[in-house]
């Protein structure tokens, strides 16, 4: 106790000597790990405040577990603004608001510099002149606009490469159905494509209406220069724009143009959270809502309406990191709460500066924009309430899982494992995992065996399982994880066979099989002496159901992909001169054989390791069989 009144003395001392001056605060716990990082307009007055006296709990819990901190000086507010935002990237400490990381946000891409561009989805932004829209809130929401843009503009869906491919073979059937412009006929020019291309980088733009004026006159001269086909082109695509107007939610005249977030705060039922912090985000274009996101906050995250001062919104960091990454800002950010007016400056300036147009950031009070924010708060409490009841029904799914297993603690992390092979090759064991009730695809592993001759599935698994039990708990390893619960894709005999090879290594972690009836869906569970029946158990049968049927399509997708890699080669080294090694390499530099076939003889010299002669011996040999 002692102890902790001289380092709460030692932090008051040191904090009342910083400067009055702006910057960022980083705040270490005794083990030395950042736990907090701020901005104030003055380090003295706002740092001190944590040292004094009282503060909301989550709050008042990262303050008594400050250590020591550190500061740094910047110039300007906006300058500490920006630098908050770096380190919290940097240290995702545990007390700030973490969003998701930009890096695993996907974008629409546009590569202008091509003379026949194609529009792509990538997670990658690389400054190589293309065009990037985004980021957008999911994939599928990045190929859903893709392809309404695809069949709204009829930009060619097909993998021909223009303009090698053109006039090699008849239209596909997209043409026919006059879902494609049918560039492969050779009668749309590259200055037709571009145009169509730009129309659609300005619908992503957020110009929809623009791109329909457009259109329109286009049509209308096409038409009076009795150019009939390319005036009934544009005709289809004004009916396709107006149709994707009308299949997204209309919250406004064509007009309007910003983002709208909606904060519900959090809820409680007696002692008890009720639901979490939970922010909407309405991405508005065109009068309509192009995208939505929403950002749920908890745990040990330092509430958004925390009693921090003016220059240390919570909120601010939040917004700051929400456009930190946005590729287009619109003019208006409309906000369902108050923002401290010196925040809400500040970050109107930095944005302004960011996107190189003014930006307004307001609270409105009345008329059609607060309704707006009103529709995205209820929206944020909707998500923030169905959010917590899935959790709590997951919650309940583990525990009577773990009672009716008689397990010691509630499963959290569970491995399942199920064998794939055709014969006896591309023997492959996968493995998915559920943490919390829900599949987790980042922590999925696949193993190729190697030590078993012909179809020994006990073999095959005892690999895998003592591949992967030589993994835990080793530093920095990523499947140094230990698991709650094993389930395997067989019956007694499998279970029996992991569980002495388990005890042989030490481990004591539960091991159960998981049964299929005579129509291949999950029967019972198995302990390697007796069966138990989960059938009465809906939410348990659910749960194990989903496991067992995702463990197996994930090994069958795995084998099945090695196996295609496979017939690829094999048929590569058919040519003169080309063998395992070198088939894996053109394979991998090309992506398909098609590519490989339609390669020229320049491109294929490019190839690594591949020399001059082997590529004359490939070029001849798909020259020949053409």
């Amino acid at each position: 106790m002692q102890e902790v009144s001289k380092n709460i003395e030692f932090l008051r001392e040191k904090s009342a000597a910083l400067p009055r001056l702006p910057g960022v605060y980083i705040m270490h716990n005794e083990a030395g790990a950042v736990i907090y990082v701020g901005k104030s307009r003055s380090l003295r007055d706002r740092v001190s405040q944590y040292f004094h006296g009282a503060h909301d709990p989550k709050t008042a819990k990262m303050a008594s577990s400050v250590h020591d901190f550190r500061f740094i000086t910047c110039d300007t507010e906006m300058e500490a603004l920006a630098l908050e935002n770096s380190l919290i990237k940097q240290y995702t400490p545990k007390y700030n608001i973490r969003l998701k990381d930009a890096k695993s946000y996907p974008y629409i891409k546009i590569d202008i510099k091509s003379e026949w561009p194609r529009i792509t989805m990538t997670r990658k932004r690389t400054p190589d002149g293309s065009l990037y829209f985004g980021p957008y809130s999911s994939t599928n929401t990045v190929y859903s606009v893709i392809a309404q843009l695809e069949r709204t503009l009829k930009i060619p869906t097909c993998k021909r490469r223009f303009p090698e491919d053109i006039g090699k073979e008849r239209p596909c059937v997209y043409y026919q159905i006059g879902r494609c412009m049918g560039v492969c006929r050779g009668h749309v020019d590259s200055s037709e494509y571009r145009a169509v291309i730009e129309q659609a980088a300005d619908i992503l733009r957020g110009g929809t209406r623009d791109v329909i004026v457009g259109l329109t006159k286009e049509m209308m001269r096409a038409s009076d220069e009795l150019e009939f086909e390319r005036a009934a082109r544009y005709r289809d695509a004004i009916d396709g724009l107006r149709k994707l107007g009308e299949k997204q939610k209309a919250v406004g005249s064509p007009d309007v143009e910003c983002d709208v977030i909606g904060l519900s705060l959090t809820e409680f039922d007696g002692e008890k959270v009720k639901f979490r912090d939970c922010a909407s985000v309405f991405y508005i274009r065109s009068g309509y809502i192009a995208d939505s996101e929403h950002f749920l906050f908890g745990g040990d995250e330092i509430t958004l309406m925390s009693d921090s001062d003016e220059d240390d919104s919570p909120l601010s960091a939040f917004l700051m990191s929400l456009y930190q990454s946005r590729e287009y800002i619109p003019g208006e950010i409309l906000l369902s709460f108050e923002l401290p007016e010196h925040d809400r400056q500040l970050l109107s300036d930095y944005l302004t500066e960011k996107a190189g147009h003014r930006i307004y950031v307001r609270t409105p009070k009345k008329g059609a924009s607060k309704y707006l924010c009103d529709m995205a708060v209820t929206d944020a409490a909707k998500h923030s309430e169905n959010t917590s009841k899935r959790e709590r029904n997951e919650e309940r799914t583990l525990v009577n899982l773990a009672t009716l297993l008689q397990l010691e603690v509630v499963p959290e992390r569970i491995e399942a494992y199920d064998i794939s092979n055709l014969g006896s090759e591309h023997i492959t064991c996968g493995m998915v995992v559920a943490v919390n009730g829900r599949l987790k695809k980042s922590e999925y592993r696949t193993f190729s065996i190697k030590s078993t001759d012909g179809q020994d599935d006990y073999g095959s698994m005892t690999e895998a399982l003592s591949r992967r039990l030589s993994h835990m708990g080793k530093e920095n390893d990523s499947m140094s994880a230990y698991p709650d619960l094993i389930l395997l894709d067989g019956g007694q005999e499998h279970v029996n066979v992991i569980r002495r090879m388990m005890a042989d290594y030490g481990y004591d972690i539960p091991v159960f099989g998981m049964v299929k009836d005579e129509h291949h869906k999950t029967r019972t569970l198995v302990d390697g002496e007796g069966e138990l029946n989960i059938a009465r158990h809906a939410d348990v049968f659910r749960l194990i159901y989903g496991i067992q049927e995702e463990v197996h399509r994930y090994s069958v997708s795995r084998m099945t992909n090695a196996k295609r890699k496979t017939l690829k080669t094999s048929s590569l080294e058919k040519i003169n001169g080309i063998g395992p090694a070198k088939a894996k390499a053109l394979m991998s530099h090309f992506g398909t054989i098609k590519a490989i076939k339609n390669a020229s003889l320049a491109e294929l010299e490019n190839a690594r390791g591949i020399s001059k002669a082997d590529a004359a011996a490939i070029y001849e040999y798909y020259k020949k069989d053409n």
